[in-house]
């Protein structure tokens, strides 16, 4: 007897559907504020920088990697109808490798460093 499979895309069509939900939400509350006053208005015509933190490498990286595939899926998707109140996004990814230590090094450089509107990770 032969068993049948719930289909990988089905899988991956649901969670890149949840992210691109929750993306588009969190970008859009998030971004309320930018370019709310005239002194922010210059940045306005760039990129919203989003981080994605997820575990690329390590024992987390075999669920992980195709969640970070489904968010860049989700990504690509509101940036082809888009983007965000005009504004395309822009992915920066990192691999918090398996290591809580490593996911706050990689949280602290996307925040601090590539000064990113939101992370999306574990």
């Amino acid at each position: 007897m032969k068993k049948k499979k719930f289909g990988r895309r089905i899988v991956l069509k649901t969670i890149c559907a949840l992210a691109g939900t929750i993306l588009t939400a969190s970008l859009i509350s998030g971004c309320h504020s930018i370019g709310s006053t005239a002194s922010d208005s210059s940045n306005d015509k760039g990129p919203i920088k989003v981080g994605v933190l997820h575990s690329l490498s390590g024992t987390m990286a075999i669920s992980e990697v195709s969640v970070k595939n489904s968010e860049i899926m989700a990504i690509n998707e509101i940036n082809a109808k888009g983007g965000v109140m005009g504004r395309k996004l822009q992915p920066v990814i990192e691999d918090g490798a398996s290591d809580p230590t490593t996911f706050a090094e990689k949280a602290k450089k996307l925040l601090q460093k590539d000064k990113v509107a939101t992370i999306f990770g574990g």
